[in-house]
């Protein structure tokens, strides 16, 4: 018997097992057989991910700023003198990741799909493809899908976004700076993306999941910008959880990363609130191992611990997204307008990409800003909640 099994050796499952395996013998279980494999991430970072991480994969490129394109065909550019974003090699960092977590003392299993688990005496039994693995803790890191979260009575998401992207040969030639669009004839829902590399740019999007698969809705963006399949090297799709799920905690069992709905609303990205979660949960199970105490009542304090941590910017994030979700084109133009002011690009310019809610209040201190920006946000607000 084992300390501790991990479901998943994404970034998640194992930034968790590095931590843990300094102090317990830990499993982690991988339905994947390589690390990284198959990818279905933008790969677009902060530095305070790279720094949490404790790794330092490849850097594709580095991103000063964003042009966006709203619905009517105007753009606004948003641009730092300092870079706000990297774009790494995402396989290679899952792969580095799994290599930490080896180094640290964790034993690793691949193409070995996890099936159930159940919990006896204060015993895990994990199921799997390759047998039966008890424990006296099990973590939940795999991902949107998970079997685990799942176990977890009335524990979906909130909602579920689908996204698609696909690496194309051509060559961006402002290569400082990525394309966001919004709209509903571009991404209902969400926004698309062009993230420059070279010779190759990252074109995706995502859409709400009432919109129907974003497949139809990369062709058409394609098209626009005069690119067709011979162009496309590789293809990505997947879908992510946000919103939150009901609970991320239960009997000798704690959630982490997608597993957990630790995703932000605005963007998508869940590389972020993960790591600093894992700190959390690391704490949680050294103190439940001490106590001997790993029932669900004595877990709960993972959820409140990683919610102090980042479930404000969460929130927050998700009260925007449904303003956001609620707004038509035509709304959405009109903040164009405001974005323009110069106090209100200022602000933008001086953003961060983990924490895009700080925006707001900042925004609303120009008058004429608030002025324009207030009733469009409180009809989205209203119509959101509804």
């Amino acid at each position: 018997m084992t300390d501790v099994i991990i479901i998943g050796g994404g970034p998640a499952g194992n930034k968790a097992a590095s931590l843990l395996a300094k102090d317990h013998d830990v499993l982690v279980i991988e339905e994947h057989g390589i690390p990284g494999d198959p990818m279905q991430c933008t790969g677009l970072v902060s530095d305070e991910v790279l720094n949490i991480s404790g790794v330092r994969p490849a850097v594709l490129n580095k991103l000063y700023g964003a042009n966006i394109f709203f619905p009517s065909g105007g753009c606004i550019s948003v641009r730092s003198k300092e870079h706000k974003a990297m774009l790494i090699d995402r396989s290679e960092f899952d792969r580095m990741m799994a290599d930490k977590a080896h180094d640290a003392g964790a034993a690793q299993m691949y193409s070995v799909c996890f099936r159930r688990h159940s919990v006896k005496e204060g015993k895990v039994i994990a199921e799997t493809d390759n047998g039966t693995f008890t424990s006296r803790m099990i973590i939940g890191a795999d991902g949107h899908n998970s079997k685990l979260a799942g176990s977890i009575q009335n524990n979906r998401p909130a909602e579920y976004v689908r996204g698609i992207q696909a690496d194309i040969r051509r060559r961006a030639d402002d290569q400082e700076m990525l394309n966001i669009r919004i709209g509903s004839k571009v991404a209902p829902g969400f926004f698309a993306w062009e993230i420059p590399f070279g010779d190759i740019t990252r074109v995706g999007l995502c859409t709400s999941w009432d919109a129907g698969p974003p497949s139809a809705y990369l062709k058409a963006l394609m098209r626009e910008l005069g690119a067709d399949d011979g162009d496309v090297v590789r293809k990505y799709s997947g879908r992510i959880p946000i919103g939150g799920r009901r609970r991320t905690y239960a009997d000798n069992l704690l959630l982490i990363g997608d597993a957990a709905c630790q995703v932000k609303p605005v963007s998508g990205g869940g590389l972020q609130p993960a790591m600093r979660s894992s700190y959390c949960l690391a704490e949680t199970v050294n103190e439940a191992f001490d106590s001997g105490d790993m029932s669900e009542r004595s877990l709960s304090a993972y959820e409140r611990r990683w919610k102090r941590e980042v479930g404000k910017e969460l929130r927050n994030g998700y009260r925007l997204r449904r303003m956001y979700t609620s707004m038509n084109d035509t709304e959405l133009d009109r903040i164009l307008s405001v974005a323009q002011r110069s106090s209100v690009k200022e602000t933008l310019n001086g953003g961060s990409i983990d924490h895009p809610s700080d925006l707001v209040m900042p925004m609303m201190k120009d008058p004429a800003a608030a002025v324009r920006l207030l009733p469009i946000m409180l009809k989205a607000a209203v119509r959101g909640m509804r």
